[in-house]
């Protein structure tokens, strides 16, 4: 299955337009290598998505062609989600 179509049908980004765009910024890994949309998402892989406040890594666990809603969590397990501090606003107590 296509990197971009697994992200969008697993929800993890809502439209395959934007997965491919996050995809294309190399802000996608996959088994800790660089990946293009279109690369291929198998059983076990590791794929590491940079979002602009967080990072995630998940571990892919199933390939469904059109998963419900309440099926998507079950494609893959969260191993990884680091929020990001933003230094430009210090935190104050």
């Amino acid at each position: 299955m296509r990197l971009d179509k697994f992200l969008k049908l697993a929800r993890i980004i809502k439209r395959r337009t934007v997965a491919k765009e996050v995809t294309d910024q190399g802000r996608v890994l996959i088994n800790q290598h660089p990946a293009k949309s279109g690369s291929q998402v198998k059983v076990g892989d590791q794929i590491t998505i940079d979002f602009a406040n967080k990072e995630l890594t998940i571990e892919v666990l199933a390939l469904m062609d059109s998963p419900k809603k309440e099926e998507a969590s079950s494609m893959y397990k969260i191993h990884l989600e680091k929020y990001k501090t933003n230094s430009a606003y210090p935190e104050f107590y």
